[in-house]
């Protein structure tokens, strides 16, 4: 695996089967949801396995697909759920106001006056916009959306985000570490 599990980015999921002859659904997580075939041979997040896609069709919700080594329905029904990776080396560089999710998770999370909020945990999008979620045990985790206002400075060197909540979100109970 190149340069290990940090090097990998996830581009990419296994929905299910499609059809009858061994094509699987895949939903992309790139910017051009087609993009995905570029980047291919794809990888388990562990590195493990290898796969070359084909996008035969765009189907509700991603692509219908043909995996390299899988041949059966049954096949790509048992890949259901499986994290698809790339290499940041095949990726595109990004602007510098945008980033892979993967450098986000794992950041500090400060409020504008320095003071600990927790850590990025996760980036979720529901399809409402990206949300950084903070845990900050024992109290709940935050969901901060990610934009500008609301988290103004990422700082990939120093490993930490400066989050400026809006009012709604309650910040009560963050570890004063």
């Amino acid at each position: 695996m190149p340069g290990g599990p940090d090097d990998l980015i996830c581009v990419g999921a296994v929905a299910g089967a499609f059809g009858v002859h061994g094509e699987a659904r895949i939903k992309s997580f790139c910017a051009e949801p087609e993009d995905i075939a570029r980047y291919a041979p794809l990888l388990t997040e562990d590195g493990a396995r290898s796969f070359t896609i084909r996008i035969t069709r765009p189907v509700s919700g991603g692509f219908a697909a043909r995996l390299g080594g899988v041949a059966t329905r049954e096949q790509a029904e048992a890949l259901r759920g499986l994290r698809l990776h790339a290499p940041r080396s095949r990726l595109p560089a990004l602007p510098d106001d945008e980033f892979y999710h993967a450098d986000l998770i794992g950041l500090d999370a400060v409020d504008t006056g320095g003071a600990p909020l927790g850590r990025v945990r996760s980036v979720e999008n529901h399809g409402g916009g990206d949300f950084l979620e903070i845990a900050r045990p024992p109290a709940p985790p935050l969901l901060v959306p990610f934009t500008r206002e609301a988290v103004p400075t990422v700082d990939i060197a120093a490993r930490r985000v400066v989050i400026d909540p809006p009012e709604e979100i309650i910040v009560e109970g963050a570890p004063d570490e």
